[in-house]
């Protein structure tokens, strides 16, 4: 199950990256990114990385290794719960 659903996010993870301008066109301007990524096209860098993060979480997540990189991130907070 976690293959399939890997394939999955990285597929979408491709399509994001591959079709940037049709999302932005259909979506609009995000003004957080544009604000931070860049006078011009600062959307478009934004989409194509949340693609990337996407085609990332995907492969962790077909090899298995996404719960030991959210322990990881997840650490300074979830050790003093203990």
């Amino acid at each position: 199950m976690n293959f399939i659903l890997g394939l999955l996010a990285i597929l979408a993870g491709i399509g994001i990256v591959l079709k940037t301008e049709a999302i932005l066109r259909e979506f609009g301007r995000i003004k957080f990114f544009e604000d931070h990524l860049g006078v011009e096209g600062g959307s478009r860098l934004g989409y194509q990385l949340c693609g990337v993060l996407c085609i990332l979480l995907g492969i962790l997540t077909m090899t298995g290794l996404i719960g030991g990189v959210i322990g990881f991130v997840l650490s300074p907070l979830t050790k003093y719960s203990k």
